[in-house]
């Protein structure tokens, strides 16, 4: 356990910054999944808007350092590919 008032302090700071970064992550995994279930469903529109909640969220998070901006850039080219499958099929 931390000894020095600093280093309590930093302990309790890693638990709130854990805590944000996780809830960030899995913002992101839920607006993925939401996408990925109306390219299922073949659901165009569905798809675009979920796209744009994922994208949103996706850069968010690479903005404040949650993932990293090329993961995020991973992520939406990846799930973008499958929603523009829907409009080339």
């Amino acid at each position: 356990m931390a000894n020095s008032a600093s280093a309590r302090k930093r302990a309790r700071q890693t638990v709130v910054r854990t805590e944000r970064n996780r809830a960030a992550k899995s913002r992101i995994k839920t607006f993925r999944k939401h996408v990925l279930a109306a390219v299922e469903a073949k659901d165009l529109e569905k798809a675009k808007e979920a796209y744009g909640q994922f994208s949103s969220a996706a850069d968010k998070a690479a903005k404040r350092g949650v993932i990293h901006k090329n993961t995020a850039s991973r992520l939406k080219s990846r799930v973008a590919a499958q929603v523009n499958s829907l409009s080339a099929a």
